[in-house]
Parts: C-alpha cells; structure tokens; sequence
C-alpha cells in the first residue's frame, strides 16, 4: 500500500511539473548570463568559475519563496561558505520537456559553464513521450555542451516514472539515465529526489514539491556528486 500511496504521489509531481506555468528564461537567468552576476547580483570575478543548473520546475523553486531554497540555491550557500571560487546559474523554467530544453540551450550557452548540471525528462515521462525521443533529446544537449565547451564537465541528474506508467516504459525511463552518463562519460545522480519523492513531510503544502527541507536533501544529492568535481 505504501509503494502504490508513494507511486501516486511521485505521479502527481510529475504532472505538477510538466502543468506548471512554463516561462521564457527569468529576468534572473537573463542579469546573471548578461552580466556575469551570481543569484545575488554581484558581480563575479575573473577566477569565478559557473556552474549552470539547466532543468524544470524542480531546479526552478516552484512553489518555494525565494530561488535561494531551491536545490540550486542552496547549493551556491554551500559553496559560498566553503569560499569555493564558483556562481551557480538557477537555469530552471517550470514545465519545461527535453524538447523544450534542447530548443533554449544555445542561448543559455551564451556564458560558458565549467559545469554544467542537466535536470530534464521527468515531464517527457508523465506524458508518456517516446523514451528513445527523450534519450535523442538529451544527447542533443550533451552534445552542444561538448562542442562549444570541450572543458565543461557535465553531470546529468536523473528521474524516474511511477509504476503506472508500465513496467516497460518505467524499466527503459530508469535506464535512460544511467545508459546516457555512460555513453557520454559524465556524472550521474541516478534519482533527484531520492529520499524526498513521497514523503508528505518533506513536500510542499500540495504534497508534491519539495519544501525547504525537502530541497535540502535534494541538494545534498547533487552535493555528493557534486562536490569531487570542485576543483
């Protein structure tokens, strides 16, 4: 009963995911790409190296009070207070599919990134959307990445789909992810929301985004991933 509760909920984020109000990238995004400024709007130095977040709603804060609680947020606080030479970019539109990352990726490629971190697929999965579609899409992304920026290590954040998807389309969704990190010889977090998805505690009050405390330890998911590559 708890696993199918637990699938149910993880089902209805992904529809508040892909359902949320989608945005052309934020006056936020635009300030720090245009002017090299982290999420606080200061102006970062010539050593400053970027970390670009690219996702959804999940890397968005949607449904949080400020951009700063979530996931990408939090981790810039970490850095910060570690005084590790790094601005994180909050590159997360609500709603936002593969398809539609892979269309705005050249413009939020205008600043290098030294790292980049993507965070897409979650809606593609809750529309049932073709997974071999979603693989290419992604790819496209990696592979842009690549081209501009050789350097740029990549680490790709993964998702999964509730088991009334089908066991089929939930197996190839799952293996996606860790098919594509391997291909591409990149980071993996094998599940954003790994200890948070389902959890009515650490979710918002609709019981489906994380809350502050939730989207602490989706940080701290990416943080341990993260964190070797801070160099």
């Amino acid at each position: 009963m708890y696993q199918i509760k637990k699938a149910a909920a993880i089902l209805l984020s992904l529809l508040i995911i892909s359902c949320s109000d989608k945005k052309t990238a934020n006056n936020t995004i635009a300030d720090t790409l245009a002017n090299k400024s982290d999420l606080a709007g200061q102006t970062t130095s010539a050593n400053t190296k970027t970390i670009i977040v690219f996702g959804d709603s999940l890397t968005a804060g949607y449904g949080l009070d400020d951009p700063s609680e979530a996931f990408p947020g939090i981790i810039k606080a970490k850095i910060d207070s570690l005084k590790l030479p790094y601005t994180v970019v909050n590159a997360g539109v609500s709603g936002e599919t593969s398809a539609g990352g892979l269309g705005r990726i050249d413009w939020v490629l205008k600043q290098k990134p030294d790292i980049f971190l993507l965070e897409l697929g979650a809606n593609d999965g809750l529309r049932g959307n073709s997974v071999a579609q979603t693989i290419s899409n992604l790819q496209a992304i990696i592979d842009k990445v690549k081209a501009k920026y050789p350097s740029t290590k990549i680490i790709l954040l993964g998702m999964q789909v509730p088991p009334s998807m089908g066991q089929q389309y939930v197996s190839d969704f799952k293996k996606m992810y860790p098919d594509l990190a391997a291909k591409n010889h990149i980071g993996l977090v094998p599940f954003l929301l790994e200890n948070v998805g389902g959890i009515a505690k650490l979710n918002q009050a609709d019981g489906i985004h994380p809350n502050p405390t939730g989207a602490k330890i989706v940080a701290q998911n990416v943080w341990k991933i993260l964190q070797p590559e801070l160099n």
